[in-house]
C-alpha cells in the first residue's frame, strides 16, 4: 500500500507540475484506519477526499452495518466495499452520516438482488491510494477502477468498467450508520423517517433522506448528475418496484441505474449534497461542479489543501513529516461547512436562516475532545476561520438558549459532559483574533453557565459548590470541567471589565477544592448533605461519578490553577510523587473503559482528559520530566502507519496535541490564549501567520538523544517561567531552544 500512495504522489505531483515543495506528499490519509495486533482502538479516521472544512467527506465503506467500531465506516483490516457514500465523521467515539451511497457493477441486477442491497466487492491495499482530495480503489470482483475527488458541497467519481462490460450504478438511500451493542442487538438505532427519488431526466436524479439517529433530525438533499444518459433502471422501495415512475417515496429506496458500456468504458458521476433543499443541492452544483474533467476536480482538491499545509514549514524526517502534516490535514478537515453556497443552513430551530453574502456557516463541534489543542490550534494558525466557529456557536447560543456541547449537522447532539465552547471563545477573545464580537461572546458564555440544563443544574452547582452525586451522574467530572468552564468565563469577564462577575466565576472556578478527600488523595463524589459517597475504586472505570476515565486520570484536571492542585497534595513534593506514581501504576481494577489506551502507568493518552498531564511537571520545577514523557508519547503512540494513532483522533485533538508539542508548546489552559513550553523535535520549524508575518522555532543541537532544554529565548529574552503568550507568538520572531542530552 505504501508504494502504491508514494507512487500516486509522485504521479500527481508531475501531472499537476507541483512546486518545489509539495506538502501534500507527506500527508497518508491512511493513518488511523486500523487497529493494531492487541485490537486497540484505531484513530477511526477515513482515507476518502474531502476539502478542508469540507461538507462532503467521500470515503468506502468496508462495513455491511456501520457501527461504532470503526465510527467512520472505514476499517483497514477488512477486504471488502460495500459502497462509497457522501458523508462521514472523521475520528469520532460514536456514529452517524453516512449519507448517498453509490456502488458501480457490471451486473444486471434483479429486483431480488436490488431488494437484498449487498453489492460487495474486495480489494487489496495494493490497489488502493489516496491523497488529500483524491482516492483510488479497484474494485477486485468486477475489475472496476474507482477514483474519487471532491468539492466542498460535492463528491466526484470517475468509474473505469471492463471493455464492453454492463455499467450499472446502485443508488442506496436505506445505507446508514447502526448500533452494534447488546441494548440493540444489531438492530437499527437511526431510522429514516422519509426518503425520495426523482428522476429529473435522462442524466440527473434528485432527492432527499429524512433521518434521526446521533443527530436528532438531519435532512440530507442531493443531485445526481451523470456523463452518459441512463439507459434503464429499476428503483424499488424495499421489495416493492415502482415501475416507470419518475418519483419514488419511502423508506428503503434504492435503484440499479444502467448506461451504454459501448462508447466509453468511463462514467463519471458528480453528486452534490445540501442540509436544506433540493434547490440548495442543485445550487452547489452549479457553483462547483461544472466540469466532466475528473483531473479538474483532484487538482483543485490538492491546490486547496496545499495552501492550507503550507501554513507550518518544517525540518525533520520524511517520517516526522508524514505523521506531522497528515495531522495538520486530519485537524483541518472539521468543523464542518453546513450551509450551501448561497449562505442558507438551517439552525437549531429546523428554520432555513441566511448568512451573509460570501459568509459559511459550520457543524461538527466536537467540543469536549477539540477545545483542548484543535481549536487553540485554528486561533493560532487560521484566525480568520477561528473567528467564523466562534460566530456560528453565537448564532447556536441564539437559538438553542446556550452555546454547543456537540454540534453534529447544525444540531447538538448533547454528547459528553461541561460546555467546551466556552473555552473555545476565551481563547478566541483573549488572543484578541480580528472578527470576533466579544460582547456577544461573552453574553454566550455567561447564560451558557448560568441557565440550567442537562447535566449542568447550575442552582445546584452555586448552593452546594460542586455537583452532588445523587442530583447529577458523573458528578466528579462535571464538577471539575465546568470549574474550568467557569474560570474562562471570569477571565474574558476580568478583560472586559465586568468585576462582578469576574469575581463571581472566578470562585466558582475554585469548586473543584470542594471533592477533594486528603484522606485518599483523590476527588471524590458527595451527595446534597456533603458526605463523601460510600466506596470508592480510584483505579475503576465504573465508578459513576466519572465519564470515560478513573480518579487516576481526573485528579490532574485543574489546568487552571495547577498552583492550587499542587498546594491540595501538600506542596511540590508531595505533588511529584503522586504524580510520578501516575506515570508508573499499571495496576487495574475490573474492566478498562473502551475510550482508554495508550498507557503510561494511568496516563491515557488515547482519550482526551489525560492530554494536558504530560506539562504538569513544569509547574513543580521538573520540567524535564515534561520533556521525557513529552517525547515518550511522540515517539511511542504516533507513527506514519495505519496504526498511526493510539485511540480515536476525535476530529483532530489526537493530532493537534502531537503538531502543538513537537512544535515545543502546548495549550495547557486551552482558555487562556497562553502556552506552557515543552520540548520541540525539529531543529527548525517556521509558522507562517496571519497579516504577512513568521515565528520561526530554532532548536540547533535537538537530536533524538537531545531531548531536555536548557534554556529558551524569545528574540534574545530568556524565557524563565515556561510559558509563552499568543501575543508573543503573532507578533513575530524567534524562538531558540539550546538542548541537551542531560537532564
Amino acid at each position: 500500500m505504501k508504494k502504491t500512495f508514494l507512487s500516486l504522489i509522485v504521479m500527481v505531483a508531475a501531472t499537476f507540475q507541483l512546486q518545489a515543495i509539495d506538502y501534500t506528499k507527506f500527508v497518508n490519509p491512511f493513518i488511523g484506519t486500523q487497529t493494531d495486533e492487541t485490537g486497540a482502538l484505531s484513530g477511526s479516521t477515513f482515507p476518502g477526499p474531502t476539502m478542508p472544512q469540507g461538507m462532503v467527506q467521500l470515503c468506502p465503506e468496508t462495513e455491511q452495518y456501520v457501527t461504532w467500531d470503526p465510527c467512520c465506516g472505514y476499517d483497514f483490516n477488512k477486504d471488502s466495499i460495500f459502497g462509497f457514500t457522501h458523508t462521514h465523521l472523521s475520528g469520532t467515539g460514536c456514529t452517524d452520516l453516512i449519507d448517498i451511497s453509490l456502488m458501480p457493477t457490471i451486473k444486471k441486477v434483479t429486483p431480488a438482488e436490488l431488494k437484498k442491497g449487498i453489492f460487495a466487492q474486495t480489494y487489496k491495499h495494493s490497489e488502493e491510494s489516496a491523497a488529500p482530495g483524491f482516492y483510488m480503489v479497484k474494485l477486485q470482483n468486477e475489475n472496476i477502477l474507482v477514483n474519487l475527488s471532491a468539492t466542498v458541497h460535492a463528491g466526484i467519481h470517475k468509474y473505469t468498467f471492463p471493455k464492453g462490460a454492463q455499467q450499472t450504478v446502485i443508488l442506496d438511500l436505506d445505507r446508514m450508520t447502526w448500533r452494534g451493542d447488546a441494548y440493540y442487538a444489531g438492530r437499527r438505532a437511526y431510522q429514516i423517517i422519509q426518503s425520495q427519488m426523482r428522476v429529473v431526466d435522462d442524466h440527473t436524479i434528485e432527492g432527499f433522506r429524512v433521518l434521526t439517529g446521533w443527530a436528532k433530525l438531519r435532512k440530507v438533499y442531493f443531485r445526481a448528475e451523470f456523463s452518459k444518459p441512463i439507459q434503464g433502471r429499476l428503483m424499488m422501495d424495499g421489495g416493492r418496484s415502482v415501475g416507470e415512475s419518475d418519483v419514488m417515496n419511502g423508506r428503503t429506496l434504492r435503484a440499479a441505474l444502467e448506461f451504454n458500456s459501448q462508447d466509453s468504458q468511463d462514467l463519471m458521476v458528480k453528486v452534490a449534497i445540501s442540509a436544506v433543499d433540493n434547490d440548495g443541492a442543485r445550487k452547489n452544483m452549479k457553483a462547483e461542479a461544472q466540469s466532466w474533467d475528473f483531473g479538474y476536480y483532484a487538482k483543485a482538491a490538492h491546490d486547496a489543501w496545499e495552501k492550507e499545509l503550507s501554513r507550518i514549514d518544517i525540518e525533520g524526517t520524511d517520517a516526522q513529516k508524514t505523521i506531522f502534516y497528515t495531522g495538520l490535514y486530519h485537524v483541518l478537515m472539521q468543523p464542518n461547512t453546513i450551509s450551501d453556497v448561497d449562505g442558507r443552513y438551517m439552525d437549531t430551530n429546523f428554520e432555513i436562516k441566511q448568512m451573509p453574502a460570501g459568509q459559511s456557516y459550520h457543524s461538527t463541534f466536537s467540543l469536549w475532545d477539540t477545545f483542548r489543542a484543535a481549536h487553540p490550534l485554528y486561533t493560532l494558525l487560521c484566525p480568520d476561520v477561528a473567528a467564523q466557529f466562534v460566530r456560528d456557536m453565537i448564532l447556536h447560543h441564539e437559538t438553542y438558549g446556550y452555546l454547543p456541547i456537540w454540534d453534529l449537522w447544525g444540531q447538538d447532539n448533547y454528547c459528553m459532559i461541561g460546555n467546551h465552547a466556552i473555552p473555545v471563545l476565551a481563547d478566541a477573545i483573549l488572543a484578541e483574533i480580528p472578527g470576533v464580537d466579544a460582547e456577544k461572546a461573552y453574553k454566550a458564555m455567561y447564560e451558557s453557565s448560568t441557565r440550567t440544563h442537562t447535566n449542568s443544574p447550575f442552582e445546584a452547582w452555586e448552593k452546594y459548590g460542586y455537583m452532588p452525586q445523587d442530583l447529577q451522574g458523573t458528578s466528579v467530572s462535571i464538577t471539575l470541567e465546568q470549574a474550568f468552564d467557569d474560570w474562562c468565563v471570569a477571565a474574558v469577564a476580568k478583560k472586559l471589565g465586568k468585576q462582578a462577575d469576574y469575581e463571581r466565576f472566578l470562585r466558582r472556578s475554585e469548586f473543584y477544592r470542594n471533592l477533594w478527600d486528603k484522606e485518599t488523595g483523590f476527588f471524590r463524589p458527595k451527595d446534597s448533605k456533603g458526605n463523601f459517597i460510600g466506596k470508592f475504586d480510584p483505579l475503576s472505570y465504573e465508578e459513576p461519578c466519572f465519564i470515560e476515565g478513573n480518579a487516576w486520570q481526573y485528579m490532574w484536571f485543574v489546568p487552571q490553577n495547577p498552583k492550587g492542585l499542587i498546594e491540595l497534595l501538600g506542596g511540590e513534593k508531595g505533588f511529584i510523587q503522586k504524580l510520578d506514581e501516575n506515570f508508573t501504576l499499571t495496576a487495574t481494577s475490573g474492566e478498562v473503559n473502551g475510550n482508554a489506551s495508550g498507557f503510561i502507568g494511568q496516563y491515557a493518552h488515547g482519550n482526551e482528559p489525560s492530554h494536558h498531564t504530560v506539562y504538569l511537571y513544569n509547574f513543580a520545577g521538573q520540567p524535564w520530566r515534561t520533556q521525557e514523557l513529552v517525547n515518550q508519547v511522540r515517539s511511542t503512540f504516533y507513527n506514519e502507519t495505519p496504526c498511526g494513532y493510539a485511540g480515536n483522533d476525535d476530529c483532530g485533538q489526537m493530532s493537534a496535541w502531537y503538531i502543538f508539542s513537537a512544535l515545543g508548546f502546548y495549550p495547557f489552559n486551552a482558555g487562556s490564549a497562553e502556552y506552557t513550553i515543552g520540548t520541540p523535535l525539529f531543529q527548525k520549524a517556521t509558522l507562517h501567520l496571519a497579516g504577512g508575518k513568521e515565528f520561526t522555532i530554532l532548536a540547533p543541537r535537538k537530536s533524538d538523544k537531545a531531548i531536555y532544554v536548557k534554556g529558551v529565548k524569545l528574540n534574545g529574552q530568556k524565557i524563565t517561567d515556561w510559558t509563552l503568550t499568543h501575543s508573543q507568538i503573532m507578533a513575530g520572531g524567534t524562538l531558540q531552544f539550546q538542548m541537551s542530552e542531560k537532564k
